[in-house]
């Protein structure tokens, strides 16, 4: 009879796929906790700074450009003389646009770091990893055949989902890089724009809350991996109590497969969350 028992060739399956899942999640946490300048050997970031004196040259182009607007569309307001502070004003704005552009690289790379830093206090402190519940694997471990069948069907399933989760995850997580790669280049462009007006220089603003959005979105991504495993590692819902104890053990397995698409869904929208929190 024991032969027809599947317990622990499911809990053998579910283990391997929560090995899956936590190497995944460490592997995240590892990127994030990552500087950009450091991923994939510091080889996309090495093409990065080979275009980056072209971005720069363009950009300290347009901040004379940017001021002399700005210039002119000050000077013919009729509603405002070009006293000593106005004249001041703008110069002090040219210094600043300039200094931005040459050097907004050694800016971002402050960020970077100080990210990442905190990525890796937010994941080193704490061992949150998905495991399965004591009770639910001697539930699992003791089921007939017809029972252990039903759940081996859905342990086949939830597999499946934690697999294309890990990997999307992961996806996510590299996509974020390549859009910190390809926004690097263009804040030389960006911040000249300070050189202009309000209504020209509201072009750098935008640039550094969508720069400041992506950075940020690790911390979140951080954040709702480790809330999503607590979320199943707290054990199954009080509403459950008075259902048998297979029917729990579909509950449970449920619930993990809903709280792993929880967390894809959570990492993959954390630039829209964090955007939001913080007003950016």
């Amino acid at each position: 009879m024991d032969a027809l028992k599947l317990g622990d060739k499911i809990l053998a399956l579910l283990e391997a796929v929560f090995g899956f899942w936590n190497s995944q999640v460490a592997l995240v946490f590892s990127m994030l906790g990552q500087s950009p300048v450091d991923f994939k050997g510091g080889g996309p970031w090495a093409v990065v700074d080979k275009l980056e004196p072209v971005f720069v040259a363009v950009g300290s182009s347009l901040v004379v450009l940017f001021f002399v607007v700005g210039f002119c569309s000050e000077s013919v307001d009729v509603r405002e003389e070009m006293r000593f502070e106005t004249i001041l004003r703008m110069l002090m704005r040219l210094g600043i646009s300039e200094w931005l552009v040459a050097n907004n690289v050694t800016i971002m790379k402050a960020f970077f770091t100080s990210i990442g830093n905190l990525v890796n206090l937010i994941g080193g402190g704490t061992n949150e990893s998905l495991v399965i519940d004591s009770v639910q694997a001697d539930i699992i471990r003791n089921l007939g055949f017809g029972e252990s069948l039903i759940l081996l069907i859905l342990a086949t399933m939830l597999s499946a989902i934690i697999i294309i989760c890990g990997f999307f995850m992961i996806y996510t997580v590299y996509f974020r890089f390549l859009k910190i790669l390809i926004i690097v280049p263009l804040g030389p462009i960006a911040y000249s724009t300070v050189a202009g007006n309000r209504n020209i220089s509201h072009t750098a603003l935008t640039y550094s809350k969508y720069f400041l959005s992506v950075v940020l979105e690790a911390v979140t991504m951080s954040l709702a991996i480790l809330l999503c495993n607590s979320f199943i590692n707290a054990g199954l819902p009080a509403f459950t109590g008075d259902y048998a104890d297979w029917t729990k053990t579909l509950i449970y397995l449920c619930e993990m497969a809903f709280t792993v698409a929880l967390t894809v869904g959570s990492v993959k929208g954390a630039q829209n969350l964090t955007s939001r929190a913080l007003g950016l």
